[in-house]
């Protein structure tokens, strides 16, 4: 799964794996985020105009087209298996497709010291920016645009750590995947060209397993500090 994640890179480094042409886009800024949580507003990239790249922004927690409520179901990781096939993201998955831009995310194992979990931050070598491939949608009856991050069962090395790792796409397959045109049955194939077997990862410290302290957002950089790294 993958329910936790970081985009602390300025913007100019995320801004070089897509073709964003909009002085919105071009010029944006991000505050950098070390603790994205799901339900929080996330940016998205998906298919634009002339073969270029578009700027989105939306819930992670994705909300189906045809949903009358935000659902209570998790929603903010599909599973590869059934993406096609779920009445939740089979619409998406045949012509909403998205790039989530990110530098890493969070996992967690149980510590056989006290039995509590331990949280694990996940980066590509150098950590350098990537995009998870994943779906959107807009609901016009709640008036609400939202993704959700595809995930597959873990290779190596993160089986290390967990049974399953959220798809981190080649960029090679980019535009394949975000074009709405790609036939259904060729966009799995394009999801097995991952990077995820680059992945290396630190223990953090447990300040990291919650989102609010105090009654305010926990998001700063020392949360991404090592402890005892591989």
């Amino acid at each position: 799964m993958c329910g936790r994640y970081t985009r602390y890179l300025s913007w100019s480094e995320i801004h070089r794996l897509y073709r964003l042409t909009a002085p919105a886009e071009t010029g944006r800024n991000d505050e950098p985020r070390y603790n994205i949580a799901p339900t929080q507003d996330v940016p998205f990239v998906t298919a634009g105009e002339n073969g270029n790249h578009r700027l989105r922004e939306g819930r992670w927690w994705l909300v189906p087209f045809w949903a009358k409520e935000i659902p209570k179901a998790a929603m903010f990781n599909a599973r590869i298996e059934g993406v096609d096939t779920a009445p939740a993201f089979r619409d998406a998955f045949k012509s909403k497709r998205c790039l989530i831009p990110a530098d890493g995310f969070y996992e967690w194992t149980i510590s056989p010291a006290d039995g509590k979990k331990d949280p694990w931050h996940i980066y590509q070598p150098g950590h350098a920016p990537f995009s998870f491939a994943g779906l959107w949608a807009y609901n016009s009856n709640l008036d609400i645009t939202s993704c959700t991050i595809i995930t597959e069962p873990a290779g190596e090395p993160m089986k290390n750590l967990h049974d399953r790792q959220p798809v981190i796409l080649d960029p090679a397959y980019y535009d394949a995947w975000l074009d709405p045109s790609t036939p259904k049955e060729y966009l799995k194939d394009i999801l097995s060209h991952d990077i995820d077997g680059q992945l290396q990862f630190n223990r953090v410290g447990r300040e990291v397993n919650s989102t609010v302290i105090n009654k305010q957002p926990n998001d700063h950089p020392a949360l991404v500090g090592p402890i005892n790294p591989l």
